[in-house]
């Protein structure tokens, strides 16, 4: 795994620690280590036919129920090797986000494939079924988020369906998250005409917005922080405040929140 992908990786694990602070005020005193995690590749544990998928891949939960949130379900981390994946299956009660890491695979909403280059990530809303299939010749770096709209429930049904080889509509009719720098600005910068930002800047954008989810996940903000830099992780109208976050070298945080 390349430092990209690493410092990745760390990002949006600390922005999932970033998000439980709120839980963390109302509740009894969390430890930092209870939320913040990181990637063991021993850890992972072979698991044949993930929801009738293709293959067999590895993977490890980081976070599992309640850590976030108590509609949080689990955040898991693992590699899609090639010809394998996860089967067609429909969620009723949750949401689910597929993101991989580099590469690219062919991701599944409701019946429809369209392939997607990473990184990236594909959202599946409640009541809605997804997939995900590497077709490629390298392994896939992939991890999963699940929340509930109630809390201490997960639910799936799986279709059978391993989705090798089923026609890939060139243009995805799902919602797609994309994490690319080029679209990141400085706080206050806005439309084409804003000037570049500096190497040292703080740069971000809200890849997904409260109106893509239909759990209390309220939005995925992607982040961009130089080593040495802090970003204050201001107020928005209609959410509470959240604690300041110190830059640490890694080029890309993702935050997902929760809201009601």
């Amino acid at each position: 795994m390349t430092d990209w992908m690493r410092a990745l990786l760390r990002a949006l694990l600390l922005s999932v620690a970033a998000a439980s602070v709120l839980l963390a005020q109302q509740s009894a005193p969390e430890t930092l280590a209870r939320r913040i995690v990181h990637t063991d590749p021993a850890a992972f544990r072979q698991s044949a036919a993930v929801h009738a998928g293709a293959g067999s891949m590895a993977f490890t939960a980081l976070l599992n129920r309640g850590a976030v949130t108590p509609e949080f379900n689990f955040l898991h981390r693992g590699v899609i090797p090639p010809g394998a994946g996860i089967g067609h299956h429909f969620h009723n009660t949750v949401e689910e986000m597929f993101v991989i890491l580099d590469g690219e695979a062919q991701f599944t909403i409701d019946g429809r494939t369209s392939t997607v280059k990473g990184p990236a990530g594909v959202i599946c809303r409640t009541g809605h079924s997804h997939a995900i299939y590497n077709a490629g010749s390298t392994p896939v770096q992939w991890m999963n988020l699940n929340v509930s709209l109630t809390a201490g429930v997960y639910d799936a049904f799986d279709l059978g369906d391993t989705r090798a080889g089923a026609p890939l509509d060139a243009i995805p009719t799902f919602m797609t998250l994309r994490l690319d720098r080029a679209l990141l600005r400085p706080a206050g910068a806005r439309g084409r005409g804003a000037a570049p930002p500096s190497p040292t800047a703080v740069v971000a954008r809200r890849a997904l917005g409260p109106s893509v989810f239909s759990t209390t996940w309220a939005y995925i903000d992607h982040v961009l922080v130089p080593a040495g830099a802090a970003r204050t992780v201001a107020r928005r109208s209609g959410e509470p405040a959240r604690d300041p976050f110190h830059g640490h070298e890694q080029p890309v945080r993702s935050r997902a929140a929760r809201h009601r």
